[in-house]
């Protein structure tokens, strides 16, 4: 049985715009206390990340000048800087894990 949340993330490469692998590992102590089955994608470029992203419920793809995509549900939601990159993903996790566990 699946609980938790599971990440999807590319292997380090030159096209990645932001540091994928620091940044799952940082998100994957942050939220291990999350028992809500939760798919999520960190990709660090717009290569392979759009179509990982289409699969999850929450997704990121890397983009340049510091810019990224964020998907919610499969769907293109709206851009953020790198700024604060962390904490912002973690509380967006948060935010759907707590929504998926009160329409259950």
């Amino acid at each position: 049985r699946h609980r938790g949340v599971k990440i999807i993330a590319c292997p380090s490469c030159a096209r990645q715009q932001f540091p994928v692998i620091d940044t799952v590992k940082k998100l994957e102590k942050s939220l291990e206390d999350i028992v809500t089955p939760l798919t999520v994608s960190i990709i660090g470029c717009v290569v392979n990340g759009p179509g990982e992203a289409s699969m999850t419920e929450i997704g990121i793809t890397g983009g340049g000048n510091n810019t990224h995509m964020i998907y919610i549900d499969g769907k293109k939601d709206h851009r953020i800087k790198n700024e604060e990159l962390i904490s912002y993903l973690s509380s967006l996790i948060r935010t759907k894990a707590e929504k998926i566990k009160d329409n259950k």
